[in-house]
């Protein structure tokens, strides 16, 4: 058996051992003992385990750890799939809806299946038959170059919006989502669909917008048939 001599200037510390171990695999099938007689302290009833109890707790801990984010996967999966049906549902009734109708209806439909507080639209260059709609009223210039600056859909506070007045109870939208209408991606914007919640939280800077951006590629696609015709 040999020895090993501890400098006392220089001890041995915890991350000697740990690397050790960690290097020496085979350490405790020459000293099986340890596994029996070395005990830990449990984090579930602060009661002194073995170690081999304590390593079964360990892994006790992380097939539950597991289970809970298998859980978790299914749970968005069938939430993911739910929105996915509503979004198709919304977009197929859309689309069988007369174009002068298609506007309110979209707004309907996304307040009810979304459950969104507050929607609003406006498009701009409209053909002539539409253009006393109430969704093709004046827009600003700066609300125009405001959707043609957002790449995708923006979403935040509403506070310094210009096109939060367009609903119905502008004091009441704490945040919103802003989803500009375009015939194809990096075209010009024809149109800015608005939506609103009282809740801050519910439109925030942090979240993703996989979801609003397919909303507003469908969007476009069913309401550029309120355009003019091409030549």
């Amino acid at each position: 058996m040999t020895s090993t001599s501890i400098n006392p200037m220089n001890p041995i510390t915890e991350d000697d051992i740990a690397d050790f171990l960690a290097n020496t695999p085979d350490f405790f099938e020459r000293h099986a003992q340890l596994l029996s007689s070395v005990h830990l302290m449990s984090p579930d009833n602060h009661r002194s385990v073995s170690l081999q109890e304590r390593q079964a707790q360990m892994l006790r801990d992380k097939i539950r750890a597991l289970e809970m984010r298998i859980m978790d996967m299914i749970r968005h999966g069938n939430e993911n799939m739910i929105i996915t049906e509503k979004l198709q549902k919304w977009a197929c009734e859309l689309l069988q809806t007369p174009a002068a109708e298609r506007v309110p209806s979209a707004l309907k439909n996304i307040e009810l299946r979304f459950q969104v507080p507050q929607v609003a639209a406006r498009l701009w260059g409209v053909a002539d038959v539409f253009a006393d709609a109430s969704y093709a009223q004046a827009v600003s210039d700066e609300v125009k170059q405001a959707a043609q600056s957002y790449a995708s859909t923006f979403v935040g506070a509403s506070s310094g919006i210009e096109a939060v007045n367009w609903l119905q109870v502008p004091a009441q939208a704490a945040s919103v989502a802003l989803l500009p209408l375009r015939l194809t991606k990096g075209a010009a914007p024809f149109g800015l669909l608005v939506l609103a919640s009282p809740d801050a939280q519910r439109f925030h800077s942090g979240m993703g917008t996989d979801f609003l951006d397919h909303l507003a590629e469908l969007c476009s696609a069913a309401l550029s048939a309120l355009l003019p015709a091409k030549a």
